[in-house]
Parts: C-alpha cells; sequence; structure tokens
C-alpha cells in the first residue's frame, strides 16, 4: 500500500490521496471503474452459485440423469432469484443492464451447466431478445412465453453451405401462399436444433429487393416434416451423449415445402438480415463473457496445479518461465474484461458499439485458446488427458474464431472503419477506442 500511495502522491498529490479528495484535471473526474454495490451482490450470488452448485453438479451429471441434474439447479437458482438475467422484470427476468448481465455472464461461464441454470443459454437467450423486441403479442404469448419459462428451447437456422460467413447469399426461399408462406432449401449449422421445439428460419421472400432487405425470418415449431434433420455434423469436439443432451449439435437441415402461418412471420418482411444482425451482435459477446469465465477457470486449474507439482526438486509455480506463461495469460484475461465493460459501458448509453464489438469478437476468440492452450501444456500429459476439462474445452474453442462470423471477415469490417475513420476525422482514433467516453 505504502508503494501505491508513493506512486499516487507523485502523479497526483499525496494530500489529496489521503483526504480521499478526487482529483480533478480542468473539470473532468478521472473515470470511474467502480461497480455498484447492487450489481457487486448479484455477481457475489451469482459466483456462489457456480462454485457451489453448477460446478460440483458437473461431476455427476450424465445424459441419463441431466434432465433432473438441470431441474434441480434451475429449481434453486428460480429460489434466489435467478432466471433469465437480461430479461425484463415484466417478463419474469432479472432485468440486468449490460454492466451487471456482463459481470453475471463471466461467472456462469465458468460451468457447462452455468447458463443452463439460469435459462440463459445460447443460442435460445439472443432469440430471446429478438422475440422480446419485434414480436408480435400473439407471438410472445405463443413463442416467447415458453422460452422464458424455460418450458422450450429454440434454434436459428441462417447459415447455408452456399452462403457461410455472407448471410445475403442465402438460397432459401419463402413463398406467400394465401394465409401461408412456404419454404424450400437447406440450413447448415444449426446449433442446437436437435433438442429445440422452435426455430427460428431466415429466407428469402423478395430477391428483387436491395441486398440486406430481401430476407425475412419465421417462427417454425418442431417437429415438422417441412424442417428435416439430416445429421448432426462431426467436428473437431465428438459428440457425447451428454453433449447432445445440452444442445451441444450442429445439425444439416433439409427444408421441403415447410408450410409456415402468416402469422409467424417476426418482425416485418424483409427484415431478417438487420434482426439477424442485432441478434448475432448479442450472442458474438455472449461468447466473449464465457470465453473470459473459461480462461479464468483454465488459469486456476493451472495455477492449482502448479504449485503442488515439483520438477527436478522445485515448484513449477516457482520456474521464471512458467511465471511468465501466467503473465501472458493474466494480461490476456485482463484486456478481455476491460473491452467488455466499455462495450457494456456503451450499450447502457445507447451508443454505437459495432466497432468495438467486431474487435472483441475476435480478441475473445483468440484470447481464451491461448490460456486454454497455456493451461494444458502446463498440466503435461495430464491436460492432454480427460482427466480435466482442458481437453475438452480446447477441441470446442476452435469454434470461437468460426461462428458467429469468422475472424477475416470481423477483421476486414473493422480495418475498413479503421480508414473511414481517417477519411473522415484525418485521425483513426474513434476506431481505435481513442474516444473510449
Amino acid at each position: 500500500m505504502g508503494n501505491q500511495l508513493a506512486w499516487c502522491g507523485a502523479m497526483y498529490g499525496l494530500a489529496d490521496i489521503v483526504a480521499g479528495k478526487p482529483r480533478i484535471w480542468g473539470t473532468e473526474r478521472v473515470i470511474d471503474f467502480e461497480i455498484p454495490a447492487e450489481t457487486k451482490a448479484i455477481r457475489e450470488t451469482v459466483r456462489t452459485f457456480v462454485q457451489e452448485e453448477c460446478i460440483p453438479a458437473e461431476e455427476g451429471c450424465t445424459a441419463d440423469n441431466f434432465d433432473t441434474v438441470l431441474a434441480e439447479l434451475r429449481s434453486k437458482a428460480r429460489a434466489q432469484g435467478l432466471w433469465c438475467p437480461f430479461v425484463p422484470e415484466e417478463h419474469g427476468g432479472m432485468g440486468l443492464a449490460p454492466l451487471a448481465n456482463a459481470l453475471v455472464q463471466m461467472e456462469l461461464g465458468e460451468s457447462m451447466l452455468g447458463a443452463l441454470a439460469l435459462n440463459t443459454q445460447g443460442p435460445d437467450d439472443a432469440t430471446m431478445l429478438t422475440l422480446l423486441e419485434h414480436g408480435t403479442d400473439f407471438q410472445k404469448e405463443k413463442f416467447l412465453k415458453p422460452l422464458l419459462e424455460g418450458e422450450k428451447r429454440i434454434c436459428y437456422s441462417m447459415t447455408e453451405k452456399a452462403a457461410g460467413a455472407d448471410a445475403t447469399g442465402m438460397q432459401t426461399t419463402a413463398v406467400l401462399e394465401g394465409d401461408n408462406w412456404v419454404l424450400n432449401g437447406e440450413k447448415w449449422f444449426s446449433s442446437s436444433a436437435s433438442v429445440a421445439d422452435i426455430a427460428l428460419v431466415m429466407a428469402k421472400t423478395d430477391p428483387d429487393a436491395p441486398r440486406h432487405e430481401r430476407y425475412s425470418t419465421f417462427l417454425v415449431e418442431l417437429p415438422n416434416p417441412g424442417y428435416q434433420i439430416v445429421r448432426n455434423i462431426e467436428t473437431m469436439q465428438p459428440h457425447t451423449e451428454l453433449g447432445l443432451k445440452i444442445g451441444g449439435s450442429h445439425s444439416e437441415v433439409n427444408v421441403e415445402n415447410l408450410v409456415v402461418p402468416r402469422e409467424n412471420l417476426l418482425g416485418g418482411r424483409g427484415q431478417g438480415f438487420n434482426m439477424g444482425q442485432h441478434r448475432l451482435a448479442y450472442g458474438r459477446l455472449r461468447h466473449g463473457m464465457h470465453n473470459v469465465a473459461m480462461a479464468q477457470r483454465a488459469l486456476d486449474l493451472a495455477a492449482a496445479h502448479v504449485i503442488q507439482r515439483e520438477t527436478f526438486g522445485k515448484r513449477l509455480a516457482d520456474r521464471q518461465g512458467v511465471r511468465w506463461m501466467f503473465a501472458d495469460c493474466a494480461a490476456e484475461i485482463y484486456k478481455a474484461r476491460l473491452m467488455l465493460l466499455h462495450i457494456a459501458y456503451k450499450a447502457e448509453r445507447g451508443m454505437d458499439l459495432r466497432q468495438e464489438n467486431g474487435i472483441a469478437k475476435v480478441f475473445m476468440a483468440n484470447m481464451v485458446h491461448q490460456v486454454v492452450d497455456t493451461a494444458l501444456q502446463l498440466h503435461g500429459a495430464l491436460g492432454y488427458s480427460h482427466d480435466t476439462p482442458l481437453a475438452r474445452w480446447y477441441t470446442g474453442i476452435r469454434s470461437q474464431r468460426l461462428v458467429d462470423g469468422p475472424d477475416e471477415v470481423h477483421r476486414w469490417r473493422t480495418g475498413a472503419n479503421v480508414i473511414k475513420a481517417f477519411e473522415e476525422h484525418g485521425t483513426t482514433a474513434s476506431a481505435c477506442g481513442g474516444e473510449l467516453l
């Protein structure tokens, strides 16, 4: 503490620091990173719930007892007022603003059961937000209500083989015939489709309209003969029975003469692309929040290992190279937390955060890979085994650089915004965090 005061005194004036007076330059105070007491209390409650309920429940959770384990966790969560963190209170949620939700999500991501326990799991969460903002009263009653109650799950069928990262290349069509829309095409990598009771399907309704106004989204009740899962696509992260129960599948879907009532069109004709981008924006942030949590837990596992592991008569924790590895990971997690806090700040004030969101999406995906990889390396062969969760995490997080837009697309857009900023202002600062507030 003495060294900190000496440094502060040299920079800002020791008398003011000791007296508890904030130093003022001009008329502006320094940036305040203090989290409101109420938000701290919520975060602590969620942290305790994850550490004392969710993580211990992982050990005995199997495909056979998953439903029971989840029901018990959800019952305990709701008894503590922990349910649908970002959903407004009038709809049965906690009504958390972006900062509080970000802090909560950074705790929930430490357990594979965390988000599920509070009914804030992807891909359902982002679609709930879309329904809250764009759904009709009928749609909210029929589709949103059971989602908010945790009675049903929903998937989002946008991606296609023919389109990939360019959503405007979708080929699935929707034609209005009387009081129904009829959809035909195919979908690829529809996450959690195998456990979904509802699908939100995007299709081309207006092929001659401007590029971003050609698509609409439709709410589809499942099962439906026109929406057939061809297969759950095998990936780097092998399917397990438990993983499939949780919703860790990515499905190839055949859409053939899928009949959808006119009233199931969500958000208006031609608004599918815009709604999709809004939905994906939150999904990218949620991935980032959970990536911070996973990275933190991975680093904790590594720390617990190296303080008790000895090689050649010396603790791993005392070796210089090991400490450098921890220092690098700490720096990455620190930067990730600051990014999320700043984005939450902008979100709470209704500010444009698209540039920061794109930057953070790429950074978080690479950060969690670096930290988990380092933690695995520090565990040696133990990390490579399945005696810790690290090997499973490692194969799973590779998808983070692809889902919700590959790194290259986000970097391309970010770079374009940097050039645009310079052309408009004579400096790139506004596109590089130079105007944080």
